[in-house]
């Protein structure tokens, strides 16, 4: 099995109310949490305030369950003007196991706003930690 790629970004518990009736976690809720690990990195990349602008590419390999840990990877691809693509990987580490399993991954587009909401430049360097 492959190992994660990215850093570590966000990790979370499947609830039930996260859940089907059948137990499987709703794709639209590993959406949610991508979409927020997205948004920590690349703001913190841009040092301010982005919104994501387009997610490419999304397919579910493999179904979550209730009591799974999702784990969240990000890593920068790439930086434009005011835009940055960030690949992301969701796993699942299994209930009470050491088993990993990739769920998806997925390509995201995030733009990065000023202080009236209007793009604006990424830094060319990112900001100090």
């Amino acid at each position: 099995m492959p190992e994660p790629q990215g850093e570590l970004t966000l990790r979370t518990i499947a609830m039930p109310a996260d859940a089907n009736a059948a137990g499987d976690i709703f794709g639209g809720w590993v959406m949610a949490q991508m979409d927020l690990a997205c948004g920590i990195r690349a703001a913190e990349r841009a040092g301010g305030r982005v919104v994501t602008a387009a997610v490419n590419s999304m397919s579910f390999a493999k179904a979550m369950k209730i009591g799974d840990t999702l784990e969240i990877y990000t890593r920068i691809d790439g930086i434009g003007r005011t835009s940055m693509t960030l690949e992301v990987e969701a796993w699942a580490q299994r209930y009470l196991t050491p088993v990993r399993e990739r769920v998806t991954h997925a390509s995201f587009v995030m733009v990065a706003l000023d202080q009236a909401g209007q793009p604006t430049p990424v830094p060319r360097n990112p900001p100090e930690a």
